[in-house]
């Protein structure tokens, strides 16, 4: 792990592997639940790296933290989010001849990954998941959509990912949900948010 200091209230740690990230989030937030972390306003992973903003002292956080070891992930630790899909995307067939299967099984395969979100970002809702095997990642569409549907359920690299609007997008879509994403009347807004786990259900077409 490595600490940067970023302005004069902010804290980065940049890890070698995402896993290391997202494990070493997992120990910040218990830590702070336990109080046993100063005041710190904002913690907020990304894929490699985690942002302590708003540090009264950065410098003295990055010492105390440096011999803070985080241990793995349980994947049995944390809530669990049930998300519903129709498995009707467009992009069905490539993505069945990316894994090697035939298009009615891209649905059965996926939904039986649990996923958990690594870190939010592109839009407001949007969860990066976790957990895809590697055989599995396919790439990213070569010529993006202008216009990619609210609730698509989709792919890119070793992520799935559910967008919250109506935007436009490259990624590989297999699915649709009637899961709201993001609603600012609901508390919280984001259905999603790091270090939740995630199901996929099967819905029939």
């Amino acid at each position: 792990m490595r600490a940067l200091e970023v302005g004069e209230r902010a804290l980065l740690l940049e890890f070698e592997r995402g896993e290391e990230a997202r494990a070493f989030h997992a120990e910040l937030l218990r830590r702070r639940a336990a109080g046993a972390l100063p005041r710190i306003r904002e913690i907020v992973p990304a894929e490699r790296t985690v942002l302590l903003d708003g540090v009264t002292d950065p410098a003295r956080l990055a010492a105390r933290v440096a011999g803070w070891a985080a241990p793995p992930l349980d994947a049995r630790e944390g809530p669990l989010v049930e998300v519903p899909v129709r498995y009707d995307g467009p992009d069905l067939d490539e993505v069945a001849a990316l894994w090697g299967v035939a298009p009615a099984e891209v649905g059965r395969v996926h939904a039986a990954i649990e996923y958990r979100v690594g870190f939010c970002g592109f839009a407001p809702g949007f969860g990066y998941l976790t957990g895809l095997p590697e055989r599995f990642a396919v790439p990213r569409r070569a010529a993006p959509r202008t216009a990619v549907p609210a609730g698509s359920v989709a792919l890119a690299g070793p992520y799935t990912g559910v967008y919250p609007r109506a935007s436009p997008g490259g990624w590989q879509l297999i699915g649709t949900t009637r899961a709201v994403l993001w609603d600012p009347a609901r508390e919280p807004a984001a259905l999603l948010s790091p270090g939740l786990r995630v199901r996929f259900t099967e819905e029939g077409v």
